[in-house]
């Protein structure tokens, strides 16, 4: 079982490595720099090495980079899709530098053009996007959001779209984040409920589709389009979703971590610790 935590990069990429193995973690997510500013300046050598010399000593378990939220590769703004659409090319590329296997995006905002639309561009932006990264083994993963505002990717419909028109689907998979999945209306609380949203997953965009999750509760109720994530078990999700995952043998293999609230100071992974000491009791069969 592949399971860990978001962590920070500050001090250094190689720290967020020393971070998830003092939470005893075996899966990682990180953002590959400050993804507040557009600005991204080439990684050098030493860090690379850094890195993944970090990396290896951890044991090698599995990576994801997550981009910047400043990145809309939807927006019917050319101006702001063509920096978008740069910039992800950049997220790219560092992520083949370091060796990372994933990159998770989110599907951007068409901030009024519509749906269809917006997805459209958004296809067509990561298609050039990806072809100017020059990249060949970075695979993306489009994450499922919570459907707030003109947000795409809140269906599984809109994600399968999104695959269908790219020219690079063999490129693509998804990152499935429990509390987006539950503020978008998707419900998998129950064994029946469960059942019947994974196999619709599985009928759109094909077995396996999945290739990361986000274990996150969520702060606000079903179907609320609101994206605030809660501690596992603390939220209005509880922690049946969590052991039907968990114990699911088709996602033995694949990497999940929890995105939670950090504590702070000296404490600020203590939570870290706790989710991931309650994920893995969920594992134990009565």
């Amino acid at each position: 079982m592949y399971l860990g935590a978001h962590m920070s990069i500050s001090g250094g990429l190689e720290m967020a490595v020393d971070r998830i193995r003092q939470v005893e973690g075996t899966a990682l997510q990180i953002f590959s720099r400050n993804q507040r500013q557009w600005k991204v300046k080439p990684l050098a050598e030493e860090e690379i090495d850094l890195f993944k010399t970090a990396r290896k000593k951890w044991g090698g378990f599995p990576v994801a980079v997550h981009d910047s939220y400043l990145i809309n590769m939807a927006s019917p703004e050319d101006e702001k899709r063509v920096r978008s659409r740069r910039t992800f090319a950049q997220e790219m590329k560092r992520t083949r530098d370091l060796g990372i296997e994933y990159l998770v995006t989110h599907p951007g905002s068409h901030l009024g053009s519509g749906a269809e639309q917006g997805i459209r561009c958004y296809a067509r932006t990561l298609d050039r996007a990806i072809e100017e990264s020059g990249t060949t083994d970075v695979m993306v993963l489009l994450e499922n959001t919570a459907g707030q505002g003109t947000n795409l990717g809140s269906s599984f419909e809109e994600l399968a779209l999104i695959m269908e028109y790219s020219r690079f689907p063999e490129r693509l998979g998804i990152c499935f984040d429990t509390c987006h999945a539950f503020a978008a209306g998707h419900d998998f609380t129950t064994s029946e409920a469960y059942r019947k949203l994974f196999d619709r997953i599985s009928e759109l965009l094909g077995r396996g589709c999945i290739k990361f999750f986000h274990l996150n509760d969520s702060v606000n109720p079903f179907a609320s389009r609101k994206d605030r994530h809660a501690h596992i078990g603390k939220g209005e999700l509880g922690v049946e979703p969590f052991r039907l995952i968990l114990r699911d043998d088709k996602f033995k293999d694949v990497p999940k971590v929890i995105e939670t609230p950090k504590g702070k100071g000296a404490d600020e992974l203590l939570p870290d610790k706790e989710n991931l000491e309650l994920l893995r009791s969920l594992l134990k069969k009565v």
